[in-house]
């Protein structure tokens, strides 16, 4: 049996768990009939589980707990997808997660503060906290509850549907809150807070629909410190604030990605230059780009983003900032004047008028051989990137030659009295590996075939 709750009052008097409860308790019935956190943190941890013990802490029981008699648990516990939806007696969690530092529960039915309330206070260095695809659209966190979250440097809140009321309440009581994930709520608006949350360092707010400027600048109020910002799968339209704004609301912004957003304008990405410490951006999908090869978006946006040294991931070296800059002179020194970017008049300073780059055929050219078949010799162009097989079929359509039956030899007219013919046995054998050169002679021969010979014939 389940040990007899104490009050709050006492627990705290005492210096005990902390239990949180929006009403009475229910029956035992019903507590049979919910997954709390302690059974299934029992079940999965069972010592049957583990028989080696490796990469886990041994836990004894403690008297009177309906729990195993021993539990195996990692600093990292992993609860996803077990139908929690109760907490279960928090003396029982404060015994056995007392050195938990990482707590997973996504994907499952907690639907009550108090319920996530109970669990976070009794495990002391609680530092990750996953609550990602649980039913929390519809509750709301008093304030005067959220003080047990605030040892919680990450959060992750990722299809939880959360109002940004109750992420401003968490955000308030979470002075240490270094990451926060938000993604996959159905976000078209951001609602304000007058208290900021200074300590926020990255924002992932993927896969909302986030569209207008003005609710993305929201964030720099609310989040002061942000360094890492990542909006990719909203259809944020523009970047739509001066540079005396950009600066004063994201002073420490130093990594943005608007994948598949919605911008179409040079414009935007001449702006992202505003952000006062940004190095990395990450700009794939979006319409701005659509009409330009893989080469000229790459060379376009670095040349537009002089101090960005990560681009869509990858690294960008001196040697190709210079190369992207000199494509960019290029590409729009025969535009009207009144259409050149700024950006272009900055770069003709630093290299001058660039001569266009000229045209050059890098269509392979032929080698001249003469190809000799019996008393018949034909003067032939190859294609050296051909293989010898391909020489064969080659042959055979101009000269009318058998369709079997045939063996080539090359040979090569400066060598031929010191090394003699070779023949050409491998058909996917490239030509150009044969180093044959225009004079040389390819001799067609018929092959001949063995005879069988036997003493009983």
């Amino acid at each position: 049996m389940l040990k007899k709750n104490r009050s709050k009052a006492e627990h705290v008097r005492a210096g005990g768990p902390t239990e949180f409860r929006a009403g009475t308790m229910e029956s035992s019935s019903d507590e049979e009939e919910v997954r709390t956190f302690v059974q299934v943190l029992s079940d999965k941890y069972n010592p049957e589980n583990f028989p080696y013990g490796q990469g886990v802490m041994v836990m004894p029981s403690p008297p009177g707990s309906p729990v195993k008699d021993r539990l195996f648990l990692p600093c990292s516990l992993v609860l996803s997808d077990t139908g929690v939806s109760k907490a279960g007696d928090g003396s029982d969690i404060a015994a056995f997660c007392a050195h938990v530092v990482e707590l997973d529960l996504s994907h499952n039915q907690l639907n009550d503060w108090s319920e996530i309330c109970t669990i976070v206070a009794n495990i002391p260095h609680l530092d990750f906290l996953n609550l990602s695809m649980n039913p929390l659209s519809s509750i709301k966190l008093e304030p005067c509850m959220a003080d047990v979250f605030s040892r919680v440097r990450q959060l992750v809140l990722i299809n939880t549907h959360i109002s940004w009321d109750t992420v401003h309440t968490l955000t308030q009581h979470t002075p240490e809150l270094v990451e926060l994930f938000l993604c996959l709520n159905g976000y078209n608006t951001v609602t304000e807070s007058q208290a900021s949350c200074p300590s926020l360092r990255l924002l992932q707010i993927t896969d909302n629909q986030l569209q207008e400027w003005a609710e993305v600048r929201k964030f720099g109020q609310l989040y002061p410190s942000l360094s890492t910002l990542v909006l990719a799968n909203n259809s944020v339209d523009s970047v739509g604030d001066s540079q005396d704004t950009l600066q004063r609301l994201f002073p420490n912004l130093r990594s943005i990605n608007l994948n598949n957003s919605g911008l179409s304008k040079w414009e935007d990405i001449e702006r992202l230059n505003f952000f006062p410490k940004l190095e990395e951006v990450k700009v794939k999908g979006i319409p701005l780009l659509e009409p330009y090869t893989t080469h000229e978006r790459r060379s376009l946006l670095l040349a537009q983003l002089p101090s960005v040294v990560l681009l869509n991931g990858s690294a960008v070296s001196n040697g190709e900032r210079e190369d992207a800059e000199r494509l960019f002179i290029r590409y729009y020194q025969d535009c009207p004047e009144q259409e050149l970017p700024q950006r272009y008049h900055i770069l003709v300073s630093k290299y001058g008028q660039l001569a266009p780059l000229a045209e050059v055929d890098l269509t392979p050219r032929g080698t001249m051989v003469d190809v000799r078949w019996g008393d018949r010799v034909e003067a032939v162009s190859l294609r050296l990137e051909q293989t010898v097989g391909d020489l064969k079929k080659h042959l055979r359509a101009v000269l009318q030659l058998p369709t079997n039956g045939i063996r080539l030899f090359y040979i090569n007219r400066e060598m031929s009295m010191m090394i003699g013919p070779e023949e050409l046995k491998c058909g996917s054998r490239a030509l150009h590996s044969y180093s044959i050169r225009d004079g040389d002679e390819i001799l067609i021969v018929p092959r001949v075939k063995a005879r069988c010979r036997s003493s009983n014939i």
